[in-house]
C-alpha cells in the first residue's frame, strides 16, 4: 500500500460533526494518522459526566486502529480508513471520506458512502516524526496491539482479548451486545485506546476508553535497537515490540 501524503501525518482534532439530523461539538475525537497506520479514539461528552461511568456510558465510545489508503478522486483526495481493530462491533460500510484542505492545518471531511461533513485541525507539536510498534507474543506473532507517535504525542492502541458473540447481528452497537450478554460487559469493554503527550521520558494520558487512565503521568522511554528491535522503558516495558515505522532521526524518545 502507498504511503499517505505527509501532510495528513500528525495528530488531528475534531472540530465539528454535522450530519441531516446532528451538529455535534462536544464529543472529543482525535485522529492519528502516520505513513501508513492510523489510530482513532471518540469519547462522549456524556460519558465522563458523573464520578462512576455507567456501561452505557463507557459502550458509547468509539475508536479504532488499522491502516490508512489516499487516493486521487477530483476535486479532492479520498481517504479510507481500513480498521484492523475497532471499540465497535464490526461494521458493513467502507469507511471513507472526501478531503478537502482549507490550510495545511485545517481538512473538511465529507462522506463518501454516509451524509456527514466534519471539520478537523491538526495539533501543533504533532508532526516531525512517526513511529509504529506491534506487539509480539513469545513466537513472535502480532498480538494486535500498537503503539503510534506522531510527533510529541502517543496512542496505545490493547484490543480486547475475547471474541465477539456468535450470531452478531449487522449494525448491532456495543451497547446493545453488552445489554444482550451482560456477564461479557467487563471483557467487552476492556479495550484501550488512550492518548496524551510523550516530554522527557513521561506520557501523559489525557483521553482514553479507560477513564482511569485519564491524568495519570507514566514513565515512557522507547528505545531502537538493531538486535531486538525496541528497548522499552516504563509503562510499555512488560510487552515485546517490533518496529513497523520509525522515521524520525533519534534512536530513543
Amino acid at each position: 500500500m502507498t504511503a499517505v501524503p505527509d501532510h495528513y501525518r500528525g495528530l488531528w482534532v475534531r472540530k465539528l460533526l454535522e450530519t441531516p439530523t446532528l451538529r455535534d461539538e462536544s464529543t472529543f475525537v482525535c485522529w492519528m494518522q502516520t505513513s501508513a497506520w492510523h489510530a482513532d479514539l471518540r469519547i462522549p461528552a456524556s460519558a465522563r459526566h458523573g464520578s462512576v461511568p455507567t456501561l452505557e456510558m463507557l459502550s458509547s465510545q468509539q475508536g479504532f486502529c488499522g491502516v490508512t489508503e489516499v487516493t486521487q478522486d477530483a476535486p479532492g483526495e479520498v481517504c479510507t480508513w481500513h480498521r484492523q481493530m475497532d471499540y465497535q462491533p464490526p461494521r458493513a460500510e467502507v469507511d471513507a471520506g472526501v478531503m478537502m484542505f482549507e490550510t495545511p492545518e485545517r481538512v473538511i471531511e465529507t462522506g463518501v458512502h454516509a451524509t456527514y461533513l466534519e471539520v478537523w485541525e491538526r495539533l501543533p507539536d504533532s508532526t516531525g516524526r512517526t513511529i509504529v510498534l506491534r506487539g509480539v507474543d513469545s513466537t513472535g506473532g502480532d498480538t494486535r496491539e500498537r503503539v503510534l507517535v506522531a510527533g510529541r504525542y502517543l496512542m496505545h492502541v490493547r484490543p480486547r482479548t475475547v471474541a465477539w458473540p456468535q450470531g452478531l447481528e449487522a449494525g448491532l452497537s456495543l451497547a446493545g451486545v453488552v445489554a444482550r450478554h451482560p456477564t461479557m460487559a467487563q471483557e467487552l469493554l476492556d479495550f484501550e485506546i488512550s492518548v496524551g503527550k510523550l516530554y522527557a521520558g513521561c506520557w501523559t494520558v489525557e483521553h482514553s476508553t479507560l477513564p482511569e487512565r485519564e491524568g495519570r503521568s507514566l514513565p515512557c522511554v522507547l528505545q531502537r535497537d538493531e538486535e531486538s528491535g525496541v528497548i522499552a522503558e516504563g509503562c510499555f516495558s512488560g510487552t515485546a515490540w517490533q518496529i513497523i515505522e520509525w522515521t524520525c532521526m533519534d534512536a530513543t524518545l
